[in-house]
């Protein structure tokens, strides 16, 4: 992002940890999305790199799993099943994990019904938030039709799962700068059985998870930002 990037596009909250355990990472943004649905604090993104774990949504099945839940927590990673969409993927090092907590009908309503949000219109943008990243590095990505997700060279880069309760987003986007690969030969990531992930490395970009999270954050304030224009940007470090 260049300076002047920084002028024109105001960015949205951003409360930022690593070495982030899942469950504790799922509890904040359970708290954040609560107090954004009784509008306590503004649209907000928490970004994230989490310890080794695998999590399942809700189209997750036992069968994109072959080796088992136990011999996953052998391995060192945690097995938790978590109410997004989607089967099953990996969260570890190396990868940046963002987590946008918007009141959806603000930034993407329906055009039908303004007063919803568009669920599948967000999916899209958040698409076009990898995609965006990856072109800011020289990667040529794009979709994969009848998938979510950010895919290059015939393989994921970036995994997409969401929620929307009480109007609010939960759940979101996981971009892989570094990641451990093998982490994902393990199962069958998203329940699609020719679907191998890669990442900024693999594509002989090396960046610095600060970095890519930087650009993340800014592409999503381009594209869910305006309902937060009023809210000082910041950046808070740490882990809760």
């Amino acid at each position: 992002m260049t300076e002047s990037d920084a002028v024109t596009t105001p960015l949205m909250p951003a409360v930022l940890h690593r070495d982030l355990p899942y469950q504790q990472g799922w509890a904040l943004q359970q708290q954040y999305a609560e107090m954004r649905a009784n509008d306590d604090i503004p649209d907000t993104l928490l970004v994230v790199e989490h310890l080794p774990v695998y999590t399942v949504g809700r189209n997750g099945e036992e069968s994109h799993l072959p080796h088992g839940r136990a011999y996953l927590e052998e391995l060192g990673a945690g097995v938790v099943d978590v109410d997004r969409g989607g089967s099953v993927t990996f969260h570890g090092p190396g990868q940046v994990v963002v987590y946008p907590i918007l009141k959806l009908a603000d930034v993407v309503p329906m055009a039908s019904d303004p007063a919803r949000g568009d669920v599948i219109a967000y999916v899209r943008a958040l698409e076009d938030v990898g995609i965006a990243c990856c072109a800011s590095y020289g990667v040529a990505a794009g979709r994969r039709e009848g998938y979510s997700g950010v895919w290059t060279g015939g393989n994921k880069i970036m995994a997409i799962g969401v929620k929307l309760a009480h109007g609010v987003t939960q759940h979101g986007l996981a971009f892989n700068v570094s990641t451990d690969l093998a982490w994902f030969s393990h199962v069958i990531p998203c329940g699609i059985p020719d679907a191998g992930a890669t990442s900024l490395a693999e594509a002989g970009v090396q960046a610095e998870w600060e970095e890519v999270a930087d650009r993340l954050i800014a592409e999503c304030s381009s594209r869910f930002g305006a309902a937060s224009r009023t809210a000082a940007a910041h950046h808070v470090v740490g882990v809760a």
